[in-house]
């Protein structure tokens, strides 16, 4: 490492003041890179802006068939662990522009938060990592341990060309542990990491009547409507206990056992609070369990939009209705998909036709283990940023894809590890990022990672933790 003025390798590094990080974030999230909508050109102007900011370690643009990603490494550190920091540079679409406070691809600090699209997913939890290690690598010379970094942009539209890319490098991406800063923590006022994400299997159920909308008048009562035949379907799928009526869909789901769901019982939650938060009249779901049980442990089916026939005195000829699931423990999406499929089937009145069809991609879950070294590193990371705090052990609801794509093809575990937060408003209008987390999340990031290299639970090649 790079000695200072006095011969010495500094062993505090001076890390860039908020101020600094936000001049930078303000140049990162001014680009719009809505992977969605936005140009080849533009996408390649923001992977180019973030890999300049990482040219320390010698980083490039790597082209998929999509968007390119941007790759850097660092191996100077024989014999220590090697860690894949992950993230993503596209943002969402704006949504609607009058619901922001301000305009979305400008960064506009206000009340002790930065607005702009990107801020909280994923602009400003990656620049926060990038401009730490900029910081130790200046003033050290050298990092704790090997680095590698893979940052895509087409995260925000189910990572297409993430997997064929992946796949197409993994000796180049070979690691021990893969840190994600994608993701968020449950709530701002305590520490916690997620340890598992939940799985995803999206479809769409049709069905068909006649060859074309038909006069009610004229042929009501004499022909099935499909509507009123996918709204027969649409109510079975569930109990009046609110569980998931398909049979087979709960195969590869475990119990939970009583430790967790004690864990999660001394979680401070309170339901009605919860529900005025969202707007909503109250909550519902599976019987016998709590909001956070079913949040965190429980997989779900949920009708996410219906389609069919008009205002018009017609019988429509299709109906149609948009289903996902998110999934938990050992559940296989196609399994779930064939599931669904046959209870749709089974539940079909006569005289119309049904068909179940995949959409986008199937995501089973993913879990680090409770006994990883790498979660109990990140908990003493964010202990010496929240000292006397309890660090939770919560769940993402969402999926997060590259999660299982990496270990199927590195074999290591993902680490989430970001200083978003889940009421941020990432997806919608106003998001935004809290101006504390930029000096928490950078100060617990170099902990990470100099723990990992040398600590407690220093891991071992092979994502092992050495006994110390």
């Amino acid at each position: 490492m790079r000695p200072n003025d006095a011969g010495q390798v500094p062993a505090v590094v001076r890390l860039p003041e908020t101020r600094e990080v936000l001049a930078a974030l303000a140049e990162y999230v001014a680009i719009p890179s809505d992977s969605r909508n936005a140009s080849r050109e533009t996408m390649r102007e923001a992977a180019a802006w973030i890999a300049g900011r990482l040219g320390f370690l010698g980083a490039r643009l790597e082209e998929t068939a999509g968007n390119p990603v941007v790759r850097a490494d660092w191996l100077g550190a024989p014999g220590a662990p090697t860690v894949l920091i992950y993230g993503h540079y596209d943002v969402q679409p704006t949504g609607r522009l009058e619901e922001w406070p301000s305009p979305p691809f400008e960064l506009t600090v206000a009340d002790d938060v930065a607005y702009g699209r990107g801020a909280s997913d994923d602009k400003g939890p990656v620049y926060l990592v990038v401009a730490m290690l900029a910081a130790m690598f200046e003033q050290r010379g050298a990092l704790p341990l090997n680095v590698r970094v893979l940052l895509e942009g087409e995260e925000e539209i189910g990572s297409p060309n993430l997997p064929g890319y992946v796949r197409s490098h993994a000796d180049a991406l070979a690691c021990d542990l893969v840190v994600s800063a994608d993701g968020a923590q449950w709530r701002p006022d305590e520490p916690s990491l997620s340890v598992a994400s939940k799985g995803l299997v999206s479809c769409v159920v049709e069905v068909t009547g006649a060859a074309g909308d038909l006069h009610s008048g004229r042929y009501g009562g004499t022909i099935a409507n499909p509507v009123h035949a996918l709204a027969a379907i649409l109510a079975s799928l569930h109990g009046e206990d609110g569980s998931v009526a398909v049979p087979g869909f709960y195969d590869g789901v475990a119990p939970m056992t009583p430790q967790r769901r004690a864990e999660i019982a001394a979680v401070p939650f309170d339901d009605a609070e919860y529900a005025a938060r969202i707007g909503a009249p109250g909550l519902s779901g599976e019987a016998g369990l709590s909001t956070l049980e079913r949040l965190w442990e429980r997989p779900t089916l949920e009708v996410n939009g219906v389609e069919g026939g008009g205002r018009y005195t017609v019988i429509p000829h299709r109906a149609a209705a948009h289903i996902s699931c998110r999934l938990v423990g050992e559940q296989d999406p196609q399994h779930v998909l064939a599931a669904i499929r046959g209870h749709v089937e089974a539940t079909a009145p006569a005289g119309v036709r049904v068909s179940v069809e995949q959409v986008g991609g199937a995501v089973p879950a993913y879990r680090i283990p409770d006994d990883h070294p790498a979660l109990a590193a990140a908990a003493e990371a964010l202990r010496t940023v929240y000292p006397g705090q309890e660090v939770l052990h919560a769940v993402i609801a969402g999926t997060l894809p590259a999660t299982t794509l990496f270990e199927e093809v590195t074999g290591a575990k993902t680490l989430f590890f970001s200083f978003a937060h889940a009421d941020e408003n990432a997806h919608a209008p106003g998001e935004f990022l809290r101006l504390r987390r930029i000096p928490e999340g950078m100060r617990a990031w170099q902990a990470l990672l100099e723990g990992l290299a040398d600590g407690p639970h220093r891991l071992r090649r092979g994502g092992e933790q050495e006994e110390r």
